[in-house]
């Protein structure tokens, strides 16, 4: 895992600009502390900070092609490197090294944009290529590695792995993007290429992106499009045995490192199938990091997690953070996330990642899992309504693939949690259309609506907000619910969690690896009818289905679906009340005008409910704080 940045364009050759890419470099040390790299030509500067994982010895960057004329600074793994470079050798291609980088760059001397195809890994990559005169770049299919970029005056780019690298160019103003800011205030994340940060866009997952140096014209193309094509002729053992087999070969090729590997292991279903497939297979004892709270069982499921390290031999890891770690943690995580972030279950994620690079240079965890199979608990009361509306009207949107009301009862008790969440949802619009409900299932802006001042909520516009939302919802050629559920949660919310994690890993140089969100795993999900992958609504039912064999009967059998809850509403009782009150309600916030400040202190006095609302606006606050008013917000690394 690694830093990349550079500018390419008219611009790059500018004398002032080689010492803003060193300090772009310099910004992202955490993420590459083995080593660093820099490269410049005409019309170009390239700069790396590396994280050896995979051929230590050999494996730097930038990497040149033998005539020099090909260069490459890539950041993530290939996980299959292996087969790719002997697909090479065979056609005759010599290697100098052992690393995937080096594959990475002999690979695309020999397909150019088409290298992506090949590809099964994480990654986001540039490539100069002196011959044609060409900038290339690409992000991996899901997302997991991040690109960011920002166009200058004369055309010329300035791109990096995270925005703050980006903000070391002086061209480059500190400036809101509003519009971006009311999809974050809707959904915790931005749709399409917009960042909060206006004119800073990302490279969207599975795009790449071309720039003919000369002509400075940029192209963007999206390379890979999931098919939801339903595959009618297999059965479901077919099925749940290839998608076993998938798991298993996904952990095994993510198990290749030069390093010690570990895993996060929660108790949940999607880590303990990553520890168990990984744990068989690796070469060592396997080391397992686990977090808990002592506010009480809600926000603890440790028991699971012990159980699971227990059964398969793991070496076990548990850390329990409090109250004053939060205080002491979360404005570096703010300066590390570089936008405001979905929850605050960074803070844990990122105090088990510091446990963990302690032990180990590369952690597995179970990301994705909710978003392939069917995790969150929305898609059942999504259906819940849809089979109310289908027995009433006698009506079936989806054909056969619709989950029927006989089928969803017995899955019911599972919503015991949620009903003030279905009482909001069933106040208004019932029975509306599929992407109506799902928007007000997913849109978490009338909760915040009430604490913004009214100069700012005059700057939205909700419409323009609802039709992305929309475009994206009925992107996927599909009748199913389901699929169009998942299809944007994979497209927008999954980014988002993947951001938290490339942040909050690489905050403490700690490789992280996501063996559920592989490409053959997710194509395989897709084709599944949905009434196999969400029989009867139950959660996850493909998933537990393929790895029942492999997993204890309390893991497959467990009700109480946690997460990673944090005790904020026990800890707003305390210390933090304090430390909540001086950064909302104090002077600078007050000044700012984003928030009704008479609102705020009424949210912040109840301390019954630590809620996502003082959540959204106390790391909103944070944000600008530390990239608008310039304050020291240091960032973390193993302190």
């Amino acid at each position: 895992m690694c830093g990349i940045v550079g500018i390419v364009g008219p611009a790059a050759n500018l004398p002032e600009n080689k010492q803003v890419v060193k300090k772009m470099m310099s910004t992202l040390a955490y993420r590459g502390p083995d080593g660093e790299g820099f490269v410049e030509g005409e019309g170009y500067l390239l700069g790396h900070r590396r994280l050896a994982i995979i051929d230590r010895d050999h494996g730097k960057q930038p990497m040149l092609s033998d005539d020099g004329k090909t260069i490459l600074i890539f950041n993530g793994e290939i996980y299959n490197y292996l087969e790719l470079r002997q697909e090479l050798i065979r056609d005759g291609v010599r290697f100098k090294t052992s690393s995937d980088t080096e594959v990475l760059l002999r690979l695309y001397e020999k397909y150019k944009s088409d290298a992506v195809l090949k590809l099964n890994g994480m990654f986001s990559f540039a490539v100069v290529d002196e011959k044609t005169s060409n900038f290339f770049a690409a992000r991996d299919q899901f997302g997991i590695k991040p690109f960011y970029y920002y166009v200058l005056r004369d055309g010329s780019i300035i791109f990096a792995s995270e925005i703050k690298a980006i903000l070391c160019h002086p061209e480059v103003k500190r400036s809101l993007n509003y519009e971006a800011l009311q999809e974050y205030l809707t959904f915790q994340f931005c749709l399409s290429d917009k960042t909060l940060f206006e004119g800073v866009k990302k490279l969207l997952p599975a795009h790449h992106l071309n720039y003919p140096i000369k002509s400075k014209n940029i192209n963007i193309n999206k390379y890979w499009t999931i098919s939801y094509e339903i595959d009618a002729h297999h059965t479901s053992d077919y099925f749940y045995h290839r998608l076993n087999h998938l798991i298993q070969d996904s952990v095994s090729s993510q198990l290749r490192s030069d390093v010690p590997i570990g895993a996060h292991l929660s108790g949940g279903l999607d880590s303990s199938i990553i520890v168990a497939s990984a744990s068989t297979q690796y070469s060592q004892q396997l080391k397992c990091f686990t977090g808990k709270f002592d506010e009480g069982r809600s926000y603890d499921e440790s028991e699971y997690a012990r159980i699971m390290a227990k059964e398969f031999g793991c070496e076990y890891h548990e850390v329990t953070p409090n109250s004053m770690d939060f205080m002491e943690s979360i404005r570096g995580l703010i300066y590390h996330m570089d936008e405001p972030a979905a929850g605050p279950g960074l803070f844990p994620q990122f105090i088990v990642s510091r446990l963990a690079k302690s032990h180990v240079s590369v952690v597995l965890g179970g990301q994705g899992g909710d978003e392939f199979f069917g995790g969150y608990m929305r898609y059942l009361v999504a259906y819940l309504e849809q089979c109310l509306k289908g027995a009433i009207y006698e009506t079936q949107e989806e054909g056969s693939h619709i989950v029927t009301l006989d089928s969803i009862i017995p899955n019911l008790p599972a919503l015991k949690g949620y009903v003030p969440m279905m009482q909001q949802f069933w106040s208004s619009g019932v029975f509306d259309s599929m992407e109506d409900r799902y928007f007000k299932l997913l849109d978490r802006s009338h909760k915040i609506r009430g604490l913004l001042s009214e100069d700012l909520t005059k700057k939205f516009d909700p419409e323009a907000i609802r039709s992305e939302f929309y475009d994206v919802f009925n992107s996927v050629e599909s009748k199913s619910y389901l699929n169009k559920m998942t299809n944007f949660d994979q497209n927008t919310l999954l980014p988002a969690l993947l951001q938290v994690e490339d942040r909050v890993s690489m905050s403490v140089s700690l490789e992280s690896r996501v063996p559920l969100i592989d490409v053959r795993i997710a194509e395989l999900v897709a084709s599944m009818p949905p009434s196999m992958k969400f029989a009867g609504g139950q959660s996850k039912y493909a998933l537990k289905q393929a790895m029942r064999p492999i997993l204890p009967k309390e893991i497959i059998e467990r009700k109480d679906k946690m997460g990673f809850p944090v005790p904020m509403s026990e800890w707003l009782k305390g210390p933090l009340n304090e430390f909540v009150s001086d950064i909302l309600l104090g002077k600078t916030c007050r000044e700012r005008g984003i928030f009704d400040v008479k609102n705020l202190k009424k949210l912040i006095g109840n301390e019954a409910q630590f809620s996502r609302e003082v959540w959204g606006a106390l790391c909103l606050e944070l944000w600008f704080q530390c990239f608008f008013d310039g304050e020291e917000f240091p960032a973390l690394g193993m302190g």
